[in-house]
């Protein structure tokens, strides 16, 4: 591989690094228990492409049969979380209030 790709990609590695220490804060942070788990699945992702630009500089093809499980995972906890957030009411989301129901009236 070029020396300048090299270089490049070792320098997205580490930008998307950085942006997934700003998600952890954002996951830790987070008003609601939605916002946290849109940050845990905007962090796998991130993960994915740091596996998958690793991958590329190192030229190791299985990594990214681990990055398509990576991503089957995550995906699927995010919706097992999801439901179970749902089920057992814990996520409850703001509603706003409702009028007289005279919503379409001029």
């Amino acid at each position: 591989m070029d020396y300048f790709l090299e270089n490049f990609l070792h320098y997205v590695i580490w930008a998307k690094v950085i942006i997934v220490a700003f998600y952890l804060i954002h996951v830790a942070k987070g008003p609601s228990i939605w916002d946290r788990l849109l940050g845990l699945n905007l962090i796998a992702a991130k993960v994915i492409m740091i596996i998958i630009v690793f991958s590329s500089i190192m030229d190791i093809t299985f990594l990214l049969d681990l990055a398509i499980l990576y991503g089957l995972f995550g995906f699927i906890g995010t919706i097992f979380i999801a439901l179970f957030l749902s089920r057992h009411k814990l996520g409850k989301v703001r509603t706003s209030k409702k009028t007289d129901g005279k919503e379409g009236e001029a």
